[in-house]
């Protein structure tokens, strides 16, 4: 989340001031480690209380987020996860009994699921990282292996345990932000830094010749979207499938939809160079971000032309608080090559790093922490990591780019929105993003629409 909050604030605005992110990543590693071998005891009861809250908070507004929900099975599987949560909270926080043993075989479970998950995930889709996170989700097991046979750690001391080992990983990554920062040249977008590098979208960040104020743009910058159900003539909707992955028309063809970004002088929609034509049983390995799926690709020239071959984008969403320069550096960084991956390269990967780096810097101020409180107070903030953190599982599709887009859209403009709104309509798209994780299933291959 932090990292989302300092792209919109910019490098310019805390460049200067990265001891501060360093002295209090330095603070949370010492309470961790102070937590680790229990030299405060007021120090852990506090931290575990705190690591309760949230939990309870959590579930709170996983149950909230059932106001806006259908009456589907994503309403009861949200239900029983905001229940679970707030069951683990009052364990944690000893109400109305404490029982150790059972927070500890909830915190296996939950390392479990997550380890099992990122490792699917990863094997499937193969991206230059896959083989660290299939490590990491090892670890998972490792760890929770460890709180069920307590050994060598007792179930009085699980919860501190994991308080301690949340401290120390979010306070090295403090400290290492700060480092980074305090090298990071002045031309030079924070995109670049290492922390954005998971999946090598920003290998084209950009790098800005001749630095100073810029000029607002005169004209806004506008994502353009077609969704799946939008850009064919479907028979059968499937309402979350349709939104966020691909839909079926009349004759059977998968269409996945397409996604663009115009700006003054700049155009960037990614398509292959030839028509994507797979069968439904080779899908899975087409859908691999490795070299041998790698493909010539071609660029759009205009909107017009684009729309002219095929149809209007049905959603459009424009920004004008945004960096003209930054975009253009990062298009010409990015067009120097056109391979095309479905997974790794793809048009929604394109349109949403060229947004990444257009906004960064947009919301940047003289009073830098101020504002990085307030976002990260903001429900938006929240969604467009949850977005955020489903691409970098998956990838980007033209559903996820357009909901990032609206959400960055309500950060960075002027808005009459009140806190409460946007707390309604972030739990609203979030519920909905969540539904896609278990209706989600691989689409058979896409036509040349789909492919975009």
């Amino acid at each position: 989340m932090g990292q989302l909050a300092l792209l919109l604030i910019g490098s310019d605005s805390i460049r200067r001031r990265w001891y501060v992110i360093a002295a209090f990543g330095a603070f949370l590693i010492t309470i961790g480690l102070l937590i680790a071998f229990d030299s405060l005891d007021g120090v852990t009861v506090v931290a575990v209380e705190v690591f309760g809250l949230v939990f309870l908070l959590q579930g709170i507004l996983a149950l909230f987020s059932l106001l806006t929900a259908p009456r589907d099975t994503g309403r009861y599987l949200t239900l029983a996860r905001g229940l679970l949560l707030i069951v683990l909270a009052c364990l944690i926080l000893d109400f109305p009994v404490r029982n150790q043993a059972a927070v500890g075989m909830l915190f296996a479970a939950a390392f479990v699921v997550d380890g099992v998950l990122r490792i699917l995930t990863a094997n499937a889709l193969r991206y230059s990282a896959w083989k660290a996170v299939i490590a990491f989700a090892l670890a998972e097991f490792v760890l929770a292996g460890l709180l069920i046979t307590d050994w060598p750690v007792p179930h009085e001391k699980n919860i501190p345990v994991c308080v301690s080992l949340s401290l120390l990983f979010s306070g090295w990554v403090l400290v290492r932000m700060g480092l980074l920062l305090r090298r990071l040249e002045p031309e030079v977008a924070i995109l670049a830094l290492p922390m954005f590098a998971q999946r090598a979208w920003y290998d084209n960040a950009p790098v800005l010749i001749g630095i100073g104020d810029e000029p607002a743009p005169d004209q806004p910058m506008t994502v353009r979207v077609w969704t799946p159900v939008g850009s064919a003539d479907v028979a059968q909707r499937r309402l979350i499938l349709d939104r966020y992955i691909a839909a079926v028309d009349r004759n059977g063809v998968i269409s996945t939809g397409h996604a663009a970004l115009e700006a003054p002088g700049v155009y960037i929609s990614h398509y292959p160079a030839v028509e994507i034509d797979r069968s439904s049983g080779d899908f899975m390995a087409m859908f691999r971000a490795t070299k041998e799926n790698d493909m010539p690709g071609r660029f759009q020239p205009s909107y017009a032309e684009e729309a002219g071959g095929w149809c209007e984008a049905d959603s459009n969403v424009a920004f004008r608080n945004y960096s003209l320069r930054r975009l253009r550096a990062f298009w010409a960084g990015y067009r120097q090559d056109n391979t095309y991956n479905l997974t790794n390269r793809n048009c929604s990967v394109a349109v949403a790093s060229a947004l990444d780096a257009a906004l960064e810097g947009a919301l940047a101020t003289r009073h830098p922490w101020l504002r990085l409180l307030r976002l990260l107070c903001n429900p938006d903030l929240w969604v467009a990591v949850m977005l955020r953190q489903r691409a970098e599982t998956m990838t980007w599709t033209p559903g996820y780019a357009l909901d990032y887009a609206r959400v960055m859209q309500r950060l960075v403009e002027p808005t009459t929105l009140t806190w409460g709104e946007r707390l309604r309509g972030a739990l609203h798209l979030f519920r909905r993003v969540r539904s896609t994780e278990k209706k989600a299933a691989p689409p058979a291959a896409p036509n040349t629409e789909s492919a975009a």
